[in-house]
């Protein structure tokens, strides 16, 4: 696999804080998936804790990077899904609020300090209902997991097609 059609799909959050553990629900479903289909086929899964070094490095050199993690809103809908798409370029500081205390954010700022963001990054923030200790997703947030799952399959599907298309040949004038 060429490094620059390199993707990393990576879930954040904690299994053991109910809805914080959508991220960690969508790289498992990913991974059942991906013995039916081809999708694992040059993409990583991986699961974090959100900590911003361990984030770093497992995005550092990915052309794609897509990120799932629990988010915290005010007022909230839970279940609902933010789709934020950074360019290296455009990567600016978001106010979108991860349901950990340091990480995704952090992991950005950081990342783009030591030159080592991902060429494009797509996070996908589920706004939780129950950030308490305990297992399980709670439902509204449960029923978004399948969505997102075919979501991010089509977005690594586009990414892929698009990477492999022909480049446009140049206009005379």
């Amino acid at each position: 696999m060429n490094s620059r059609d390199r993707i990393a799909v990576i879930g954040v959050g904690n299994d053991f804080r109910r809805d914080d553990g959508i991220g960690w629900a969508v790289v498992s479903r990913l991974c059942e998936r991906a013995g039916h289909r081809l999708l694992a086929n040059g993409v990583e899964l991986t699961l974090n804790d959100g900590d911003p070094g361990r984030l770093i490095g497992l995005w550092e050199g990915a052309h794609l990077a897509i990120v799932v993690d629990a988010a915290h809103s005010h007022p909230g809908q839970p279940g609902r899904v933010h789709r934020i798409e950074l360019e290296r370029e455009e990567l600016r500081q978001s106010g979108q609020t991860s349901s950990h205390g340091l990480g995704l954010g952090e992991a950005v700022e950081l990342s783009r300090t030591l030159g080592r963001l991902p060429t494009r990054l797509v996070v996908f923030a589920v706004e939780g209902q129950d950030h308490t200790l305990g297992t399980g997703l709670t439902e509204p947030v449960a029923e978004v997991v399948e969505p997102l799952v075919q979501r991010i399959e089509q977005e690594i599907a586009e990414f892929r097609a698009a990477a492999h298309a022909p480049a446009p040949a140049p206009r005379l004038e």
